[in-house]
């Protein structure tokens, strides 16, 4: 047994090895910006929603058209009075105008505008759940790969050490020293642990695929975490602060907030379809005719400038704007409704993080109190084994405690710092520095 324990720090020291010139947390995130299509859908989308403010303010701004036209005429005419007295004529006429249309008074072009600004802000904070949510997607891949790769390293050093222990049956049944049980037990064992390996050689490789999918890049070496890595408690330490955190500043909340206040201006839009509008408007244009049908007429010129104010009260529209505003309303009250519901799952997924990080931090201390005891128990077991006061499956199932205890430690370490980022996340301030500090640990 103290040659498998010898083979598996041998392993671990070499993955360590390995990481010398292995990728880090942060280089597979920066990865994931440049190339995951998730996260540059969420770029074009803010480059949509911005887009939002000009055109709202376009509603309060003139419009100014130019028109212009050309017609050929061929006119003739008969007199009613005088039937033999025709008149005909063929010429062209041509004119272009200007004309302005200034909103004075059209409350709804003034209360979407209001709404575009909600709309860009809306589009941002999208955008910035966007980034936390590429944090969170690069950090949990990058650790469902370090925690694929120890498994892989733990049923390796178990396959080893169990290979040792069949050998060491076999040669004390052949002396007599033990029974063929022994045998077959380490044998079974073995066995059972080759299974392990292969499915835990396919667990990774399908891990590894599915960072590839976000960063674009194979696979490299990835850098671990240090051994016997600390994991500080959260700041501040009370989960009443974090809640509440969250009921103001989580993303979805701030989100559902400005839905909702788009929801409240979009009744007093709808509203202002009984009002009445008022423009300023202005023309200026000119015309020519190149002939006439009057006998010696030889076409004209002409040019008009108006300008004024035009007044339009709407009265009556089949009902359309009565319908639009109720509906305005029912779809106000959805909006409320989703803010108190986002505000709920954000208290929920805050208490559900922190919980998640302490409770993580507890299991990593136990664990690690395991691991030492169930490293004390292979050896006192081998050793009582080789004594004849323990029989072979004792060592096995010593060895088998060890291994699963060392695999359930690491993925409660990496539970626990996916845990601390979404806390971060809860209460909307999850940042690449959250990221750095987590990568900070590794080695």
């Amino acid at each position: 047994m103290k040659l498998a324990l010898k083979t598996l720090i041998a392993f671990a020291v070499a993955g360590g090895a390995l990481n010398v010139h292995s990728a880090d947390l942060l280089q597979v995130y920066r990865d994931a910006v440049g190339f995951d299509a998730q996260y540059a859908a969420a770029r074009a989308q803010l480059d949509a929603g911005r887009e939002k403010l000009p055109q709202g303010r376009a509603g309060l701004l003139p419009v100014i058209g130019l028109s212009a036209n050309t017609t050929w005429n061929d006119i003739e005419s008969t007199s009613r009075t005088s039937p033999s007295v025709t008149r005909s004529g063929a010429y062209n006429s041509n004119g272009w105008g200007v004309s302005l249309a200034q909103p004075l008074f059209r409350w709804q072009n003034w209360v979407g505008y209001q709404q575009a600004g909600l709309a860009v802000a809306s589009a941002e904070t999208q955008y910035a759940q966007a980034s936390q949510d590429l944090i969170l997607r690069v950090a949990q891949a990058y650790f469902d790969v370090l925690l694929a790769q120890e498994t892989l390293a733990t049923a390796h050093a178990q396959k080893v050490a169990i290979d040792q222990q069949l050998e060491s049956a076999k040669r004390n049944f052949e002396v007599g020293t033990a029974t063929i049980t022994d045998t077959h037990e380490a044998q079974a064992r073995f066995d059972l642990t080759v299974a392990q390996e292969i499915a835990a050689e396919n667990d990774l490789t399908v891990k590894r695929q599915t960072l590839l999918t976000l960063t674009g890049k194979e696979a490299a070496p990835l850098k671990a975490l240090r051994p016997n890595v600390q994991i500080a408690r959260p700041q501040p330490d009370d989960i009443a602060q974090w809640v509440a955190s969250a009921e103001t500043g989580n993303l979805g909340v701030q989100l559902a907030q400005t839905n909702f206040a788009i929801a409240s201006r979009e009744i007093e839009k709808q509203r202002a379809g009984h009002y009445p509008t008022l423009d300023l408007v202005a023309t200026h244009g000119r015309s020519a005719a190149g002939g006439s049908v009057i006998p010696g007429g030889t076409g004209s010129d002409g040019k008009s400038s108006t300008i004024g104010l035009q007044l339009a009260v709407p009265l009556f529209a089949g009902g359309a704007v009565s319908s639009r505003d109720r509906e305005a309303v029912a779809l106000n009250e959805k909006a409320r409704a989703d803010l108190d519901n986002a505000r709920r799952s954000a208290t929920l997924g805050a208490r559900q993080a922190y919980l998640g990080v302490t409770a993580g931090l507890a299991q990593v201390r136990a664990l690690e109190a395991g691991v030492a005891s169930s490293q004390l128990a292979v050896e006192s077991n081998q050793l009582g084994y080789e004594v004849g006061v323990r029989i072979n499956i004792d060592v096995l199932n010593a060895q088998s405690q060890l291994f699963d205890t060392r695999q359930k430690l690491a993925k409660a370490r990496l539970d626990t710092l996916i845990a601390q980022l979404r806390l971060k996340a809860a209460i909307g301030s999850l940042s690449e520095d959250d990221l750095a500090a987590l990568n900070a640990l590794l080695d």
